[in-house]
């Protein structure tokens, strides 16, 4: 079923040339577009202090599973599909290191799960950013559909676990 989905969505990749470079920066650098996005609002928060705090928090969370979804990588050592499938489409270069899960999936869940924490409505569209990111990263050949899954999965629990070991920790 993986191998099917990515070859659907992969398959989304050359049929229309145009939009292949909407899904490589969609891929690697549209999230990027978004934290600078986020930091600024955050920034510019009626509270500012709290604001900067949340940023923080935020970003540390989200650095955290990052790193926690690189050490899996290497427990797990899975293929990337460029490197399985010989007729995979590759739209952006990427070393043929561990695939699951993915780093950027797990990155923007966990942002997404701790900005739900502080403002909902703003968690929701980054809970999209997240699925687009992830979905390109699909199109563009570098990781399986399962991939994906497991680091919004992985995203989500830890900021899950880390926001409420804090909030019980800190008594607030």
């Amino acid at each position: 079923m993986d191998t099917s989905l990515f070859y659907f969505f992969n398959g989304l990749a050359i049929k229309f040339p145009a939009l292949d470079f909407l899904f490589a920066f969609l891929a690697n650098n549209f999230g990027l577009v978004v934290i600078v996005a986020l930091g600024y609002f955050l920034l510019i928060h009626k509270e500012k202090k709290r604001g900067t705090q949340e940023l923080v928090m935020m970003l540390a969370v989200a650095g955290l599973a990052w790193t926690v979804g690189h050490f899996l990588k290497d427990i797990f050592n899975t293929a990337r599909p460029f490197v399985s499938l010989s007729d995979a489409i590759q739209l952006i270069p990427h070393e043929a290191d561990g695939a699951f899960p993915s780093g950027h999936a797990t990155f923007y869940s966990a942002l997404a799960m701790m900005m739900w924490f502080y403002h909902k409505r703003i968690a929701l569209g980054l809970g999209l950013v997240a699925l687009i990111v992830g979905v390109s990263r699909v199109i563009t050949g570098v990781h399986w559909p399962v991939d994906i899954l497991g680091g919004f999965m992985l995203g989500v629990v830890i900021a899950m676990g880390t926001y409420f070991f804090i909030k019980n920790f800190s008594g607030k």
